[in-house]
């Protein structure tokens, strides 16, 4: 489970249900997905896959033509349920529900979390498409076929009333870990995917390490996805000798990133990462590479940017920002602003109640 499926149970929670009847059909009946959506009316997938996809593992043609032998009993299903709109997600629900919809005449709206280079959105979304939304600019289409000229951006939706008592959540950290008063706390959150380079986390904070004066760790909170990279990562995590931490997935995040004296993200073209805007509504600083959705989400000197790929400078901008009291102050304070201001969950529900009224007239 990803931040696309905290996003999507965002706007359902915000729609009014006595306008529109949510169906939710997981892949797996017991899965996580199911349990996440379990408020929701659940109709089991009428033609589920007898091996089913594996998360973070890229779509391909291979891929595509697994779901062809289900095409006919999915539509068959839109058609027997009378569903107007089929909205997808993932690549999964993209590969799985994009065809069906278009032969029971429902309309389909691509919500698109990835990047703009993804062979779904580059080739089969303009041609199947009503509506395509992404959740940044960067990750608009870049081609102008189709649907795709029509794209739009969507922020995420977020509770923007979260607030954490930062002195106690970090407190928590300390006694949970038995770490000194003086530690400076550096989190990571997300899934262990070679996007995100959680591996270049952990070799920032040793170097933040070298350059402070006081102990250092880094929080990993997350789990794996694709399974090499994450035994890599517990390799490093052993290696650190303490200055890196497994702690897994944990729930709400926002809660353990307020106890986090910065955010460093190193990730590599992420459309747009829950956690940074989390960060900026519980006032934890964030140091992030300048590349993908980052600067969108980071806009108006919320944050600090390094180059992609450069730990050393990560390192060296976290270090002068701890320095700086009143520069953290500023940043934070305002990156709060912002954050209420772009990213409500009202704006991101009442756009997309919008695009579902269009697409039914």
């Amino acid at each position: 489970m990803g931040g696309s499926h905290v996003s999507l149970r965002g706007l359902l929670d915000g729609l009014d249900r006595d306008k529109v009847r949510i169906i939710i059909v997981p892949e797996l009946p017991d899965g996580r997905l199911a349990e996440h959506y379990a408020s929701y009316e659940q109709i089991p997938d009428p033609s589920p896959p007898d091996r089913p996809f594996e998360a973070g593992v890229p779509f391909g043609v291979s891929e595509f033509v697994r779901t062809l032998p289900s095409v006919m009993k999915r539509a068959r299903f839109l058609k027997e349920q009378g569903v107007d709109i089929v909205h997808t997600n993932d690549g999964r629900s993209h590969a799985s529900w994009a065809l069906p919809a278009k032969i029971a005449g429902a309309k389909l709206l691509w919500h698109h979390r990835g990047n703009p280079t993804a062979r779904g959105l580059r080739l089969v979304a303009p041609l199947l498409a009503d509506r395509i939304v992404t959740v940044s600019s960067f990750a608009l289409p870049r081609t102008k076929r189709g649907s795709a000229r029509s794209a739009r951006v969507v922020h995420s939706p977020f509770d923007v009333s979260i607030t954490v008592d930062r002195d106690e959540a970090r407190k928590r950290i300390l006694s949970e870990l038995d770490l000194t008063e003086d530690t400076v706390i550096c989190g990571y959150f997300g899934t262990f995917i070679d996007r995100k380079k959680p591996l270049e986390f952990i070799e920032t904070v040793e170097l933040l390490a070298e350059l402070e004066d006081r102990p250092v760790v880094g929080l990993l909170f997350g789990e794996t996805v694709e399974p090499d990279l994450g035994r890599a990562v517990e390799e490093r995590v052993k290696a650190s000798d303490g200055t890196a931490v497994l702690m897994g997935y944990r729930t709400p995040g926002y809660e353990w990133l307020g106890g986090c004296d910065l955010l460093l993200v190193p990730a590599i073209e992420e459309p747009l990462g829950r956690t940074l805007v989390e960060a900026m509504l519980v006032g934890t600083p964030v140091v992030a590479t300048h590349s993908g959705g980052n600067p969108e989400a980071l806009r108006g000197d919320c944050g600090i940017f390094v180059p992609p790929g450069d730990c050393l400078a990560m390192a060296r901008s976290a270090h002068e920002l701890l320095a700086d009291d009143l520069r953290r102050k500023e940043i934070t304070e305002r990156a709060r602003v912002s954050a209420k201001d772009r990213f409500s969950r009202e704006r991101h529900v009442a756009a997309i109640d919008a695009i579902y009224h269009e697409l039914v007239q």
